[in-house]
């Protein structure tokens, strides 16, 4: 069940303040939304072509039509910095999560609250580890983002912002809505996460591996069975382990988003491509770990998770 935050009237100018954990392709398109609407948006994060490109130019943001506005952002790699704040996201990719968390540890205000919209498992255990469970809050998104360059991004259309219960998120969702986000409220938000989990092990490690962009996997054959055999596995792991997805069927459900951003590079591919770490720990690798615990084999998953791993063997 659904429900949408009351929420700032679109247009209106804000007030208020949010801290960015992040520099990455969805840290920019939420600071450049924010920041086009009054908020006080300040990014911390540790890439220094992207903090010294957001200090001198701001955050950049290329729409559909090809024009391109920028929009001021304070930035900085000193959490000493972002001391007392009480609004954090936390976008950073899944393996660099910890790093956050003691980052959030020093400068995340007592009443404060760390909103996490990353992708795969296990990123707000290690955010409660860190902060404790009062002050974090688990949400789920849909939007994409291509960083076409330090510091600027390109939107990948439309999306949802999908929050879990909690008592101290009204002040961020109103921030998010009012920015132009689709928000809502998700009692089952883990639901949610696996559901994403499910569409992300179908697409990303295969587009990772075969270099493609997301349509491309329903036109060649042996890609389809792969994804297909990818999401059923997901799927199963996620029954056995009590979680409930919105999806009746999850390999048609992870064609029609493929489908559907059929002409998109996923972020695991974009990652390959720039040489940087990937997702795939948190992703096929957290299958992997859930079916183990519950007897449920997943050998596309495996395979995925290894030859993705494959692809970043450190040099000799």
């Amino acid at each position: 069940m659904m429900a949408s935050f009351p929420s700032i009237i679109p247009g209106e100018q804000m007030t208020g303040s949010v801290l960015i954990v992040g520099t990455g392709a969805l840290a920019c398109l939420f600071a450049a939304r924010l920041a086009e609407k009054g908020v006080q948006v300040r990014l911390l994060g540790s890439w220094p072509e992207g903090l010294e490109a957001l200090r001198s130019q701001g955050v950049r943001i290329v729409e559909t039509d090809g024009s391109e506005h920028a929009y001021p952002v304070e930035v900085t790699a000193d959490p000493a910095d972002c001391v007392a704040s009480r609004l954090a996201l936390v976008l950073v990719k899944s393996w660099q999560t910890e790093h956050a968390a003691r980052q959030l540890a020093s400068c995340l205000s007592p009443d404060g609250l760390a909103l996490t919209l990353q992708n795969g498992l296990g990123n707000r255990e290690r955010l409660v580890e860190f902060l404790g469970a009062p002050r974090v809050a688990l949400g789920v998104t849909t939007y994409g983002a291509t960083l076409a360059g330090p510091g600027r991004v390109r939107p990948g259309g439309t999306g949802t912002v999908s929050l879990g219960v909690h008592p101290r998120l009204a002040p961020l969702a109103n921030l998010l809505g009012g920015a132009g986000f689709a928000v809502e409220l998700a009692p089952e938000v883990d639901s949610l996460l696996w559901s994403k989990l499910v569409i992300n092990a179908a697409i990303n490690p295969l587009t990772a591996l075969l270099r493609v962009p997301n349509g491309e996997l329903l036109v060649r054959p042996e890609a389809r069975t792969l994804l297909a055999s990818a999401a059923g596995e997901a799927a199963a792991v996620a029954s056995a382990c009590g979680q409930r997805l919105i999806q009746s069927d999850p390999v048609a459900a992870a064609e029609a988003v493929a489908r559907q951003t059929a002409g998109n590079t996923s972020s695991m591919l974009q990652d390959v491509l720039r040489g940087a770490p990937t997702e795939i720990d948190a992703i096929c690798g957290a299958i992997v770990a859930a079916g183990k615990a519950c007897d449920i084999p997943v050998p596309v998953n495996r395979a995925l998770w290894l030859l993705v791993k494959a692809l970043a063997y450190p040099e000799r």
